[in-house]
């Protein structure tokens, strides 16, 4: 019992800097002991003589003096071996800082990783080198952040001090000096009211982003509806134009061929289309759900002056790209071809056989959802080009641009009859 009793008590013979056993020993005034070493590195590399653990500050730097009894206990529990267990486990129980993650500013040689940054002291702390600022009062006040690699962008560069005030005149962080100096006269406020505003700012800005979300959301799920829709469409055409054609097989086969493979493609050509729209409003949706989560990552930075200095380099919020307006037609687009085939079969195979190429053409010129509109007619002759004989729905595609003028063709045929 007495010797897991030692085992368990060996953090009492290890160094708070390198977390090892005591090399060395050293004690400093205020009677805290380190490897000699450790301590007089960690002096070499702050500039200033305190203590990692309690930051009592000594001026002039003590001269060290190895501690010869606490060296020889340190060897002598290390030769009966009731400290081995415990040193042989010591390196697996911590996380060892790696190029992207903040180290902490205390340890010495292979570095652990930082669990806070203190905004005061401007130092980052692993959980070992953390516990002064829980235990000991002088800390009460210290204000603790996550780990962050930029604190020395907290001080001025000038003064050296901590900058706690914003100059709203010059648009930057300064510290109490720079008040009263070069930006004396200015209009100031405190860090912490500046970032209040534009938290402010930046909440309506990611506001402006949901919304646009949500619209463009709308507008794919619409698109999506076009597509079946248009799908639908097309397959329902296809399926009748099928049967009728079978009854003029001897003198159709190749015009149903035809017929059916302009249907296809102009189909493809206005699914292609509406898809086209529907992927640039799903890219814009993940450049703004992007651009939401960067101004959210900027919203939660716990630090006044880190905050600041992120939202300074957040780029400009794009314009909403302008879609075309999305007017869903009713579920109509190739079904009159069903029956105006049915009711000109007995006529059509002269017609086809003189305006093959009128159909071709009037095929290729469909318009489900996206085109561009054409100029209003304002001469005779640009109202010409849209008379017609018999005016048919002017919703549905198909007998607007496909069957007019066979229905055209047809009635005159069908007068002779």
């Amino acid at each position: 019992m007495a010797q897991k009793g030692v085992q368990l008590d060996r953090e009492t013979f290890s160094c708070s800097i390198c977390l090892d056993l005591l090399k060395d020993p050293v004690s400093i005034p205020c009677g805290h002991s380190y490897c000699m070493d450790c301590i007089k590195e960690f002096w070499d590399e702050k500039k200033i003589y305190s203590c990692p653990q309690c930051r009592e500050t000594f001026i002039p730097r003590p001269f060290l003096l190895k501690n010869t009894m606490l060296a020889d206990l340190v060897e002598q529990l290390k030769k009966a071996g009731l400290l081995s267990l415990r040193h042989e486990a010591s390196p697996a129980d911590h996380c060892y800082a790696g190029p992207e993650d903040v180290a902490c500013d205390v340890c010495t040689g292979r570095k652990l990783k930082a669990l806070k940054s203190c905004l005061v002291c401007l130092v980052s702390y692993c959980e070992k080198h953390l516990q002064p600022h829980y235990e000991l009062p002088i800390f009460e006040k210290h204000k603790l952040v996550e780990p962050s690699k930029n604190l020395q962008e907290n001080i001025c560069s000038h003064h050296d001090e901590v900058m706690k005030i914003f100059c709203c005149t010059d648009q930057q962080l300064i510290c109490y000096l720079c008040s009263v100096d070069e930006h004396k006269g200015h209009d100031t406020v405190s860090a912490a009211a500046e970032r209040t505003e534009r938290q402010k700012e930046l909440q309506g800005s990611r506001q402006n982003i949901q919304q646009r979300i949500q619209d463009r959301e709308k507008d794919v799920k619409l698109l999506k509806q076009e597509v079946e829709a248009i799908n639908h469409s097309a397959d329902k055409v296809v399926e009748d134009s099928e049967k009728i054609f079978t009854e003029l097989i001897c003198v159709m086969e190749k015009r149903r061929s035809d017929v059916k493979q302009q249907v296809r493609f102009q189909q493809e050509t206005e699914v292609s289309r509406v898809k086209e729209l529907q992927e640039k409003l799903e890219q814009e949706i993940t450049e703004l759900k992007r651009k939401d989560a960067e101004m959210k990552k900027i919203s939660d930075t716990e630090d006044h002056n880190q905050f600041l200095h992120n939202y300074s380099s957040l780029s400009p919020l794009s314009e909403s790209t302008d879609s075309p307006s999305i007017n869903i037609r009713p579920l109509r687009y190739f079904e009159d071809v069903t029956a105006a085939v049915s009711e000109v079969r007995d006529k059509l195979q002269d017609f086809l056989n003189e305006k093959l190429t009128n159909i071709s053409l009037t095929v290729t010129e469909a318009d489900v959802l996206l085109s561009n509109p054409q100029p209003e007619p304002k001469t005779r002759a640009d109202f010409l080009k849209y008379s017609r004989e018999i005016t048919l729905d002017p919703n549905t595609f198909i007998s607007g641009c496909f069957l007019k003028p066979i229905f055209s063709l047809c009635t005159e045929s069908m007068k002779t009859i």
